[in-house]
């Protein structure tokens, strides 16, 4: 539990800037594409870290990797405590991408490597709750702290620190759990790779991963700003709440997916996918926030039970010699989609406003996950 609490802690500040871009575009006087363009800096850097030392931690140790996630993190929320400029954000967010690089994986071993005998079912959930969780609770607190209390801009970043701190002494305490550790020289870059068996089932599933990552690159880099624009909901409070709802509800839906299987889940999860993008169009052309909040509780729903299916899929496909290699390519597709499309909707902001490009986008994305869909009910998943 308090390896999960830890790992919840590193996943908020990766969140904790959403409700707070619009008042960095009144200081600092940039537009919608500048925010997608700092926003997207986050997957550059969590893609890097996948690609250079994701198996880090299986090499030097649980610690010592975790210990430098949150190092990372620190340094984050002392960029953005120091935001006097632009470059400010993009290292802060850069740097927030190589802590939860770093974070994802080998925090979700250390969890099940730290369970009591019998306890692995539990310390899958308490692993999903912390990620999900930690970056739901972030647009939270930063809603919370800078609509209601002093310095908004300042103290939900030097809270963080405090957080980030106590979990370094919680971590340090902790026992290691990987028994031969080698040196760091010993980390060698993963090659991304899908074996040619693997191909059939990664189609579908990265794709399902890479739209249900887009929603969430969305509703964490411009709904806010559309909440605001379009709706007159200014209490960052509450738009820190809607985003902070999508992550929930991930974690329910990755959760169920551990009852449906592979073989359900992943059709269910395209479906709420595509009916959380309908809803959001229908909020973008109503101007409802209802319609908001409706699609932030299905499409993240639907973003958990796809993306655990899709993970359970392609690894369950994966001959054991490649399968880190494929899931972390799965990784790298996700995390693709929480920017190429982001900073797309930013492009066409400026000449179409910002509701007709969150449309342009939709019906993209729409158009993927309804192509997924089709060819897994053509071809549906096996167990395993």
């Amino acid at each position: 539990m308090l390896a999960g609490a830890v790992f919840a802690v590193c996943m908020a500040g990766t969140t904790l800037p959403t409700p707070l871009y619009g008042l960095y575009q009144q200081e600092f006087g940039f537009d919608e594409l500048v925010t997608t363009v700092v926003f997207a800096v986050y997957a550059v850097g969590v893609i890097g870290v996948l690609l250079l030392a994701g198996n880090a931690s299986d090499t030097v140790g649980r610690k010592p990797v975790l210990l430098t996630g949150l190092a990372l993190a620190a340094a984050s929320a002392a960029c953005f405590l120091s935001a006097t400029a632009m470059p400010w954000l993009y290292a802060g967010r850069l740097l927030s991408g190589l802590s939860a690089g770093l974070f994802t994986g080998a925090a979700t071993a250390y969890v099940l490597e730290l369970a009591p005998p019998g306890g692995s079912s539990r310390a899958t959930f308490v692993a999903t709750a912390a990620n999900m969780g930690g970056l739901g609770c972030g647009p939270l607190l930063a809603g919370l702290l800078s609509e209601y209390a002093p310095w908004p801009l300042h103290l939900p970043f030097a809270v963080h620190l405090v957080l980030v701190a106590a979990s370094a002494g919680v971590l340090w305490a902790l026992p290691e759990t990987v028994g031969e550790r080698g040196p760091l020289s010993a980390v060698r870059p993963q090659r991304p790779g899908v074996p040619a068996q693997v191909r059939a089932v990664f189609a579908p599933a990265a794709t399902a991963a890479f739209v249900g990552f887009a929603l969430f690159g969305v509703f964490t880099s411009v709904s806010p700003a559309f909440m605001a624009q379009s709706l007159d909901v200014h209490d960052r409070a509450v738009s820190g709440l809607v985003v902070a709802l999508a992550f929930f509800a991930s974690t329910a839906g990755q959760l169920a997916a551990g009852r449906l299987g592979v073989r359900r889940s992943l059709p269910l999860g395209c479906a709420a996918l595509l009916a959380g993008l309908a809803l959001l169009a229908a909020a973008l052309w109503q101007d409802l926030l209802a319609l908001v909040v409706l699609s932030a509780l299905v499409g993240g729903a639907g973003q958990g039970l796809s993306f655990r299916g899709a993970l359970s899929a392609v690894a369950g496909a994966s001959p054991p010699d490649r399968r880190a290699a494929v899931i972390s390519t799965l990784f790298v597709v996700a995390y693709a989609g929480i920017s190429v499309p982001v900073v797309g909707v930013g492009v066409m902001a400026g000449p179409l406003g910002l509701e007709n490009a969150g449309l342009v986008f939709l019906a993209c994305m729409g158009a993927l996950v309804a192509a997924a869909a089709a060819y897994l009910l053509r071809r549906p998943v096996r167990a395993g």
